[in-house]
């Protein structure tokens, strides 16, 4: 999924204002019996007013005699907008274990990778390979064209110039492209698949992506070194059933800029390899 380009400039009072307002009515709506099928919150004038009477906030940016503004009428556009692709565009293309393995082993038998192909950190049954980190790096290598690609960073992406260590980031990621040093692109990879409950783990991984993303931002803006950045996530259960809200934080973070591109599960399989041409073009 590429970020909309009419949110892609907007400032950061209007992502505020969005926080603030899904802080306080949540994200998504709540099954009671009148309403059996919650969707995602789109916030009507009545709901922002008393948000905002609540926290002595001023809201006549937003609404004034009862109508939304045009800055109001922006903002629940992008409500809207997210919810769409939400519900159209990421949910069809989570998958869960079993999808994921099918697909996993269909790669594995088609390309006969050379590429890592690490296991997951589960124990017993559920000790298997890592399908979704799998899948991705076998695609990756397919349309890499024998170009080189650090699957499994151990060390920090750093950005240099005449040799020369500009900008470290605090983090290492999960892949970079073709080395960690100068990186045309990187990503994280956020698989969760047998997990039973949406813990502070999965919580804390859109947050470290959105820090990457930050000091990705700050590189590019200051020694005008740009290094596209992406985030892949999947596992239907663990990202739509319990942590809908955290999908709505990337959409967030994707608009604002902090990642170039988010990939959902199945996404990979149509978008890696034109991405992966794209790097290629960008080492000339």
């Amino acid at each position: 999924m590429k970020p909309k380009n009419k949110y892609t400039s907007l400032d950061l009072e209007f992502w505020a204002n969005v926080k603030l307002l899904n802080q306080r009515l949540g994200y998504f709506e709540r099954k009671t019996k009148k309403n059996p099928n919650p969707d995602f919150v789109i916030p009507t004038t009545e709901q922002v007013k008393n948000t905002f009477k609540q926290e002595g906030l001023n809201y006549s940016k937003l609404i004034e005699n009862n109508k939304w503004t045009d800055f109001g009428k922006n903002m629940i556009g992008y409500f809207k907008f997210r919810k769409k692709v939400l519900n159209e565009q990421i949910e069809p293309n989570l998958m869960d274990a079993k999808s994921a393995k099918t697909l996993f082993k269909k790669l594995k038998k088609e390309l006969k990778p050379t590429c890592p192909l690490p296991l997951n950190k589960q124990k017993g049954k559920k000790k298997d390979f890592a399908f979704f980190t799998g899948i991705i790096n076998m695609l990756i290598e397919k349309n890499a064209r024998g170009k080189p690609c650090n699957y499994n960073p151990m060390e920090l992406t750093a950005i240099t110039i005449n040799g020369f260590p500009l900008r470290t980031l605090s983090r290492r990621v999960d892949g970079a492209f073709p080395i960690v040093i100068n990186p045309v692109a990187i990503w994280e990879i956020k698989e969760y698949y047998h997990t039973t409950t949406f813990g502070s783990r999965v919580a804390d991984g859109v947050y470290e992506t959105l820090l990457d993303g930050f000091e990705l931002r700050e590189a590019e803006e200051n020694i005008n070194r740009k290094v596209k950045h992406y985030l892949m996530v999947d596992d239907y259960f663990t990202w739509w059933t319990l942590g809908r809200s955290y999908l709505c934080r990337i959409v967030d973070m994707l608009q604002m800029g902090f990642i170039d591109e988010a990939l959902f599960g199945k996404e990979v399989v149509d978008r890696i390899p034109t991405l992966v041409k794209e790097w290629i073009k960008d080492l000339r």
